[in-house]
């Protein structure tokens, strides 16, 4: 049998299980999202085939209801594991009333809501970047106990608002997690073409701060590294920026066509790699899952985007006359 690798960085049996579960339903909820989107039934998805397990790995090593999260639009295997549901993703890509982000008014992957201590996402990309690093700094000053996690493409990691947060956060020691998901693509433009360095990790020294680059494809090294990250954190040692290695399965978005900057060679080899796949297989080989056990858990995760989406097809839209709250002053 495989060394159960998962036991080794404080993993229980139950917990991967768990992880493999939030992998599943994100991978499900975002098929079924696409499916939607070509018959026309809702308007917008940006994906997160193919770094779910960079997701779920890192949020596990996180403490739900008590550290904050700021995610990238692409980070729904983060946001499942804190307490968002299938329904929930449902009602936000409806953008039906009921929707907890935003109430309809955010298109899908802005993530939001005070009860999970979760910020709301803004569309210009890394803007979530210095407001984690603000959270961070309040939650220093107020000597409260909590870690911020913060999260953004290798495209991001060339904006000016990263590299302010970062050196912020480096100069005041903050317990903050720069989680740049590297998945090789800022959109159309190429890896090569965005940064002159080796990989994002190696900018952590320009701030005086860790980096760390891990393999997105496997939760268990992703858990692990994160997990020494939010204890440095956490043990006011400041913060540390982790490169989590993957490809993007899919177009950037709904309306995007990859075909014209990616061959479809290079795809399909990436598929090889699919992290569902590769820890599916690691769960069969520590003999924590088989062929049924399998079977019951996708019919279980099926039935869950099932009721989702039905639910939040049938659920009503905002009052048009609700356009104006938060807007103007009552």
């Amino acid at each position: 049998m495989t060394t159960k690798r998962h036991e080794q960085v404080g993993l229980t049996d139950a917990q991967v299980l768990d992880m493999y579960y939030y992998m599943l339903l994100a991978r499900k909820i975002d098929e079924r999202q696409w499916l939607l989107n070509r018959a026309g039934k809702v308007p917008f998805v940006i994906s997160c085939q193919g770094q779910e397990a960079a997701q779920v790995g890192a949020a596990f090593a996180l403490r739900k209801g008590k550290d904050y999260l700021c995610p990238y639009y692409r980070d729904l295997g983060v946001v499942l594991v804190f307490g968002q549901t299938a329904r929930d993703c449902m009602l936000s890509a409806f953008a039906k009333a009921e929707d907890p982000n935003s109430g309809g008014r955010q298109m899908p992957g802005h993530f939001g809501g005070k009860k999970w201590n979760i910020l709301t996402g803004s569309s210009p990309v890394t803007t979530q970047v210095p407001h984690a690093v603000g959270i961070a700094l309040a939650g220093k000053m107020q000597k409260k106990d909590f870690v911020v996690y913060t999260s953004f493409g290798e495209g991001s990691s060339n904006q000016g608002d990263f590299h302010e947060g970062a050196n912020f956060a480096g100069v005041h020691k903050l317990p903050v997690i720069f989680f740049c998901e590297n998945n090789k693509y800022a959109i159309s433009v190429p890896l090569k073409k965005q940064l002159a360095c080796e990989s994002v990790a190696d900018r952590a020294i320009g701030y005086g701060f860790p980096g760390v680059s891990v393999d997105g494809n496997d939760p268990i090294e992703v858990y692990r590294v994160m997990k020494e990250a939010v204890e440095r954190a956490r043990s006011g040692g400041g913060p540390t920026l982790i490169e989590a290695v993957m490809y993007r399965l899919v177009p950037h978005s709904s309306d995007d066509d990859d075909r014209t900057y990616r061959t479809r060679e290079e795809v399909e080899e990436a598929k090889k790699k699919d992290p569902i796949l590769l820890f599916g297989q690691y769960l069969k080989e520590v003999g924590l899952m088989d062929e049924n056990k399998e079977q019951d858990l996708l019919a279980r995760v099926q039935m869950e985007v099932d009721e989702a989406t039905e639910y939040a097809e049938n659920a009503p839209y905002p009052a048009p006359e609700s356009t104006l709250t938060h807007v103007y002053g009552e």
